[in-house]
């Protein structure tokens, strides 16, 4: 298996006259082809930077990339022609129909509907009653379908995904993962962003980011398999005060809320139930509850913050 993707020493900086702003900080890993690889981490992690650079939309100032073995400065032109790309936001044509602006994408590509039909078919069939409304008027999650039409009408052999499934409602983001897993099966590679740290599991592989720097990368499944210390899910009646006690105590390693618990990790093993217990005790805490948890790829990824 060959790699669709290469990435080696990319550096970019962001100059104002205040300061200089390091977006990203030697970021090298590759994609293998027809794999879905997921770049998981929070806004203004250097996610958008990195696909822009790997589009040829943005020049790095250090380091190498090649997409589908093409240099992404010497051979800009052949990228554009091989690549499908959906940025962040919403970029079609809100004033355009639904299928006008799908024609206008295949006649960019010297293409039409018609001929690459097969590839979008399963997402357009949900379209096509709406083909002739304003892309503008569309809801959150068609507008998401629509836009990945015309990231695919031209046949990519990549695909490059920025964050797709922002702002939409959880059914329709499990829709979309659901088409990404089809698309995987006609040999698109598919490099997917994303803050949501649940939807790391939905890929083969994933890049955990954070303020320019790749934390690790690896496998779902391999990640939280190098997660090794026991994690302690915690609740109290006053959560804000328990954050503050258990962060202050010096023999834990981290704590930070996660919905209804606070997930707790101490620095050494042993006797972690009778050391919150005696927290509890101390600090009169009412309604208290502990019980052990598997690590999640959040978890992971805020022990990798601290190291």
């Amino acid at each position: 298996m060959g790699h669709a993707i290469i990435v080696e020493h990319i550096e970019k900086n962001y100059r104002s006259k205040k300061a200089v702003v390091e977006a990203l900080k030697d970021i090298s890993f590759t994609v293998n082809s027809g794999e879905i690889f997921g770049l998981i981490g929070p806004d203004g992690a250097g996610k958008t930077s990195l696909f822009r650079i790997l589009t040829t939309l943005l020049l790095a100032d250090k380091g190498n990339a090649s997409v589908d073995g093409f240099d992404v400065q010497k051979n800009y032109k052949e990228i554009r022609n091989r690549v499908g790309y959906m940025p962040g936001r919403f970029s079609l044509y809100p004033d355009l129909s639904v299928e006008e602006n799908l024609e206008f994408f295949a006649s960019i590509f010297n293409t039409t509907i018609r001929e690459n039909y097969k590839l979008i078919k399963d997402i357009y069939i949900q379209l096509e009653p709406f083909k002739e409304r304003r892309a503008g008027q569309l809801s959150g999650g068609m507008k998401q379908k629509l836009a990945l039409c015309c990231a695919l009408i031209h046949k990519p052999t990549v695909l490059f995904l920025d964050e797709p499934t922002t702002g939409v409602d959880a059914v329709s983001r499990k829709e979309f993962w659901e088409m990404l897993h089809r698309l995987k099966e006609q040999d698109i590679t598919i490099l997917v962003s994303t803050s949501y740290m649940d939807e790391a599991g939905l890929c083969d592989r994933v890049g955990l980011i954070q303020k320019g720097e790749l934390l690790s990368v690896n496998t779902p499944e391999g990640i939280i398999g190098e997660f090794k210390k026991p994690i302690w899910a915690v609740k109290a009646k006053e959560m804000f005060r328990l954050l503050d006690v258990i962060s202050a105590d010096p023999q834990v390693e981290s704590c930070y809320p996660f919905g209804q618990y606070h997930h707790v990790v101490f620095k050494t093993t042993g006797g972690e139930v009778e050391k919150l217990g005696e927290i509890f005790r101390t600090e009169h805490f009412n309604d208290t509850e502990i019980h052990p948890i598997k690590a999640g790829i959040e978890d992971c990824f805020m022990a990798l913050m601290k190291d």
